[in-house]
C-alpha cells in the first residue's frame, strides 16, 4: 500500500506545477500514478492539473499514464471537463489533442463539455473546443437543448454572438419542449421585460449566421467553376456557329428572290427560323452572361446571386434545346415529320414542365429561408437528429 505522504506529496506537487518533484517520486515508485493507490478519491493527479491550468505537469502525467484523461472525478468529470470548466486553454488544447474522443464524453444529465463551457461563462475554452470537435457544437443534451439554448437562458451575449456567426449550430433547434432559443428569450422578455442585452440577443438570432446565409452550394460553385465556365463558353461557341451557319445552309448566289449569305430556313419555313433564332440569341446571350458573371465574381456564397445564376443556366439550357428542336424539324424530310413533331412536342412539354417545377421549388426554398433569417418561425413535423462528428 502507498503511504499517505507520498499521496499527499505527490498532489502537492501537482497543485504546485511542480513537475521536477512528481518525476522524482515516480522514479521511486511508479505505481503512484495507479488510480487505484488514491484513497478517499477519484481525482487522479492530471484532474489537479487540468484545474489549475499546470501544462508541463499535464503533458508529463499523459506521457506516462494517457488512459487517465478518461478517468472520472467524483462529479463524474474527466479532466477535459475539468479545464474547460476551469477556463485552462491551454491545458484544454493539450489534453484534445491528445484524446479529441474524450471531450465527447457526457455527464450525468446528457451535457457536453461545452454545455459545461456556457454554464461556467469559459468564452475561449469554448473555442477551442469547436475549433477541435467541429459538428460537436450541435449536439444536445437529454433536454434537447444544444449549447445556443444555454446560452439564451443564460443570456451570454459574446457567446452567443460566437455560437450564430462562427458555427453551424441551428438557431431554429427545438429542445424536447418544443422551444426554440429565439422562443425561451421571448418568455424572459415576457417575465423581466426587454433591455439592450435582450435586444441583441433577438438581434443575433434573427440575423443571418455565417452559415445560414451562405448555403452550400457556394462551395460546389467554387469546385465546380471550371466546369460551368467551360459549358457557358460552349454553348456560346454552339449558338454563334448556329447563327453563322443555321441548318440547311445559306444562299450562295444574289437574285431576285434572296440575297448570298441569307439563311435557306428563312425562305424555307419562316415560323420555325423565327423561333430558331429567338431561342439561339438567348441561348448565346445567356451563355455570355453566365461567363460574365463568373469572370467578375459576384459573392455567390448569397442565395440571391446563387439562385440567379442558377435560373440563367437553366434559361440557357433550355434555349439550346429549343434550338436543337427547331433545327431537327427543318432537317427532317416531309414524310417523317409527323412523328418527329409528335415526339418534339411532347419532350418540349415534359422539358418546360420540369423546369418550371424547379424554378417554383427553388424560388420557395428561397423565400422561406429568408422569412427564417429574418425571425420567422415555421410549425415542424418531426424534430431532426443532430449528427455529433467530430474533426480532430
Amino acid at each position: 500500500m502507498v503511504k499517505e505522504s507520498a499521496v499527499k506529496k505527490l498532489y502537492d506537487a501537482a497543485a504546485e506545477g511542480n513537475a521536477t518533484t512528481i518525476q522524482s517520486l515516480l522514479e521511486n515508485d511508479p505505481f503512484l500514478l495507479n488510480k487505484a493507490s488514491f484513497a478517499n478519491t477519484k481525482e487522479t493527479l492530471l484532474h489537479v492539473a487540468a484545474a489549475i491550468g499546470h501544462v508541463d505537469v499535464a503533458s508529463m502525467l499523459l506521457e506516462k499514464a494517457p488512459s487517465t484523461c478518461w478517468s472520472r472525478d467524483d462529479n463524474g468529470m474527466n479532466p477535459i471537463h475539468v479545464a474547460a470548466m476551469s477556463g485552462r486553454e491551454e491545458v484544454l488544447k493539450l489534453l484534445v489533442e491528445k484524446d479529441a474522443f474524450a471531450a465527447m464524453e457526457r455527464l450525468d444529465r446528457g451535457e457536453t463539455v461545452l454545455h459545461l463551457c456556457v454554464k461556467h461563462r469559459r468564452l475561449e475554452a469554448l473555442r477551442v473546443l469547436v475549433s477541435k470537435l467541429g459538428g460537436f457544437v450541435c449536439a444536445e443534451d437529454d433536454a434537447g437543448e444544444t449549447v445556443l439554448h444555454l446560452a439564451v437562458r443564460y443570456r451570454q451575449v459574446e457567446m452567443i454572438r460566437y455560437l450564430t456567426t462562427n458555427t453551424k449550430i441551428d438557431k431554429k433547434s427545438k429542445n424536447s419542449k418544443g422551444e426554440t432559443p429565439a422562443k425561451i428569450l421571448k418568455q424572459h422578455i415576457s417575465y423581466s421585460g426587454s433591455d439592450h442585452e435582450t435586444d441583441e440577443i433577438k438581434q443575433l438570432l434573427r440575423s443571418p449566421s455565417a452559415h445560414s446565409s451562405q448555403i452550400p452550394p457556394a462551395d460546389w460553385l467554387t469546385k465546380k467553376r471550371d466546369s460551368i465556365m467551360v459549358v457557358a463558353v460552349l454553348i456560346a461557341t454552339m449558338a454563334f456557329q448556329a447563327a453563322v451557319s443555321p441548318t440547311g445552309g445559306v444562299w450562295q448566289d444574289d437574285t431576285t428572290a434572296h440575297k448570298a449569305g441569307e439563311a435557306v430556313m428563312a425562305y424555307k419555313d419562316p415560323r420555325i427560323y423565327r423561333n430558331f433564332m429567338r431561342s439561339n440569341t438567348v441561348a448565346f446571350v445567356t451563355s455570355l452572361s453566365i461567363i460574365l458573371l463568373l469572370i467578375i465574381g459576384l459573392p455567390f456564397k448569397y442565395r440571391f446571386f446563387m439562385w440567379a445564376l442558377v435560373l440563367i443556366m437553366w434559361v440557357s439550357v433550355t434555349a439550346v434545346g429549343v434550338t436543337y428542336g427547331a433545327s431537327i424539324m427543318v432537317a427532317t424530310p416531309v414524310a417523317h415529320k409527323d412523328s418527329l413533331s409528335s415526339v418534339i412536342q411532347i419532350a418540349i412539354v415534359v422539358w418546360v414542365g420540369l423546369m418550371s417545377f424547379l424554378l417554383v421549388v427553388n424560388t420557395f426554398r428561397h423565400l422561406y429561408q429568408k422569412l427564417r433569417d429574418s425571425g420567422l418561425e415555421f410549425p415542424s413535423w418531426g424534430r431532426r437528429s443532430k449528427a455529433e462528428s467530430v474533426t480532430v
